[in-house]
């Protein structure tokens, strides 16, 4: 039921345009700074080749790239969640899908399983532009895949919180809204952590930019999945409880 579940919250994202706009949008926008990077870093190479230890096309290439398009997609990602359940509550279907014999959980997940394929399809189209660059120069293999993972479970955050606040409401705009207010408080809380040296660590380490950072840089750490995974589970329980008070008022 799961999987039925999340077949049609992707069948409904791309019957409507926003989610085809939205790729486009965004292949453009990247292609175009990455095609800028490019021509940055074939403007330093003679300075480069005369360094030792030289960082190579991943690191000033394609880590700043990505870096910028979780920028760009902390923006966006609201859009996407936004209609997830406070469409379902405006058309009243979502009455429906809890009077049936699926349980909340089922519900829960299989949305988010959704919103996570469409995720997945936006960070592989994003990865062919620097697995182009195969054909002329070698990438670090490693760090590729530590930046795809990163983006794949940075991605999956937004998808969560934006779900729970979906719940919260039966306004796309509001839901939209106020996902985007959390993701950049969330995004930038680190900074509270210069005022407030005391709990600097604490503060620090709820950042989404801080650990999202240290996976570009190719620093694979479990700490940082864990944080991530933990974010995630957190946010669908949220919501999970949030549609079971609803059924039972």
């Amino acid at each position: 039921m799961i999987i039925t579940i999340a077949q049609q919250e992707i069948r409904t994202l791309f019957l409507s345009p926003l989610a085809w706009i939205i790729l486009a949008v965004i292949q453009v926008l990247l292609g175009y700074m990455f095609l800028a990077q490019l021509d940055n870093f074939f403007l330093l190479q003679p300075q480069l080749s005369q360094l030792d230890n030289v960082p190579g096309v991943t690191d000033i290439v394609i880590a700043p790239l990505f870096s910028l398009a979780a920028i760009i997609l902390l923006m966006i990602m609201p859009l996407i969640t936004m209609r997830s359940i406070a469409e379902e509550k405006r058309n009243k279907t979502l009455t429906l899908l809890v009077s049936s014999p699926i349980s909340m959980t089922e519900i829960v997940l299989g949305k988010f399983l959704g919103l996570f394929f469409f995720v997945f399809i936006l960070v592989s189209l994003l990865m062919l532009m620097p697995l182009s660059l195969f054909i002329g120069t070698p990438l670090d293999i490693g760090k590729l895949l530590s930046i795809f993972i990163s983006m794949l479970l940075l991605l999956s955050s937004f998808a969560a919180i934006g779900l729970y606040l979906s719940s919260l409401t039966d306004n796309q705009t509001i839901a939209a809204v106020s996902t985007f207010g959390a993701l950049i408080m969330l995004w930038i809380i680190d900074w509270v952590s210069e005022v407030l040296p005391r709990n600097q660590e604490v503060i620090s380490y709820l950042s989404l930019l801080q650990h999202h950072q240290t996976m570009l840089e190719g620093i694979f750490n479990s700490a940082d999945v864990a944080y991530y995974l933990i974010f995630i589970t957190v946010f669908l329980v949220l919501t999970i409880r949030q549609l079971d008070r609803g059924r039972l008022l």
